[in-house]
């Protein structure tokens, strides 16, 4: 029986997917970087220092593992200039009313992303005081698939793995909730999510009890 439901944050409760395409845009233009959505598309659901090596897959030049992570930071910063503009409309469609609706059935509820910047995103948007836990990519080692993101998270809630739903709409993310032992909920299509059955656009379109169904 499913007694938490953890979410993802970018991508289900919020999109910042435009402002990272806009700071991924920003930054690859002063590095004389190629970049597309085609590119941006692959960096869904990933850690900043992985995205950061497919950016430079097109890159003229090699850099040092040091010039990485100062470009990272950058990039960084780009982004988290961005989120100034960060706002109510930006909370994508029966987000908050899925996450209250289960509040009132009395389930557990979290957010586990590998983002550095989620509690900075959450905290802008006023979010944490609809959630029991909070884990993030300040809190590990591994990102998605690796599963330790919703591991920790099942364990902030009190829960056991195989009592937890996960709610995403990345590929690594799935894969990350399936090696947890988690069930899973995608949002998106069959073209994005692959071999997700269960699947709805946004959460605006799925009822409480299809969410919760195990079968």
């Amino acid at each position: 029986m499913i007694r938490g439901v953890i979410f993802d944050l970018d991508g289900v409760l919020v999109s910042t997917d435009e402002l990272h395409y806009q700071s991924w845009r920003q930054f690859t233009a002063e590095e004389g970087i190629p970049f597309d959505r085609a590119v941006n598309h692959r960096l869904l659901g990933i850690s900043r220092m992985e995205s950061l090596e497919i950016v430079l897959e097109r890159s003229p030049r090699r850099y040092t593992p040091q010039e990485k992570a100062v470009l990272a930071e950058r990039k960084n910063a780009i982004f988290r200039g961005l989120l100034q503009r960060l706002g109510p409309d930006d909370l994508l469609p029966g987000a908050l009313e899925t996450v209250a609706a289960l509040r009132r059935r009395g389930l557990k509820t979290a957010v586990a992303s590998s983002s550095r910047n989620a509690s900075l995103i959450m905290d802008h948007l006023n979010l944490r005081p609809h959630f029991d836990a909070v884990a993030d990519g300040n809190d590990i080692s591994r990102s998605k698939p690796d599963p330790e993101v919703f591991l920790l998270a099942a364990e902030r809630l009190g829960l056991r793995p195989q009592d937890c739903l996960v709610i995403e709409d990345a590929v690594a993310g799935v894969e990350s909730a399936r090696r947890a032992g988690m069930a899973v909920f995608g949002i998106g299509t069959p073209q994005t999510l692959p071999g997700v059955p269960r699947l709805a656009p946004n959460l605006a379109h799925v009822t409480l009890d299809d969410l919760l169904r195990t079968d």
